[in-house]
């Protein structure tokens, strides 16, 4: 894996509509690492690409229905055969954290890289996800030089009592230990 402005070369890459700049001089100093699955607990499909993208129909699933007229975003979804896919390059805000702070900082979209895992958090996430996971997240740590291993958290941690992800069953020791 390599990054070439901003964007992992060679993967996917599919431009969200669903980012903006990010604020003058805001250097990037945090990675969440979240779970999303659509319908919930519902593995493969295009749901969460097409959630990124603005192109959800609310007709496919009753609970898409809560999901109308929201404008989310990644940088990163890894699904859980490994397949990676880019919605927003690094050096843009992409709207993942929400209403968020980490050490006094807040709306975490501003300062950090967002990776999506297909999965709940409640489920456990597959051996290719942490694969790719590690391996993108080496070649971030590189690119970026303001983002260490103790600037990578869970979504739970920038929205407690909001957000719940990546989960109590995603490794974080396995996974910091690799990189």
């Amino acid at each position: 894996m390599e990054i070439e402005d901003h964007i992992f070369k060679n993967i996917k890459f599919i431009k969200s509509p669903n980012f903006n700049e990010r604020p003058d001089s805001q250097k990037i100093t945090l990675i969440v690492i979240h779970s999303i699955s659509l319908p919930p607990k519902e593995y493969g499909g295009n749901y969460v690409e097409n959630f990124f993208l603005n192109n959800l129909n609310a007709s496919d699933h009753k609970y898409f229905e809560n999901l109308q007229n929201l404008k989310v975003s990644s940088h990163l979804y890894i699904k859980r055969d490994g397949e990676i896919i880019q919605f927003v390059p690094f050096d843009k805000r992409a709207w993942h954290a929400g209403d968020s702070s980490y050490n006094g900082d807040s709306d975490c979209n501003n300062f950090s890289i967002g990776i999506e895992l297909e999965g709940s958090d409640c489920d456990i996430f597959t051996n290719q996800q942490y694969k790719v996971l590690v391996d993108a997240t080496k070649e971030i740590l590189k690119e970026y030089c303001d983002i260490n291993k103790n600037s990578i958290i869970g979504h739970s941690d920038v929205s407690p009592g909001r957000k719940t992800d990546p989960g109590i069953k995603f490794e974080w020791e396995r996974y910091l230990e690799q990189l």
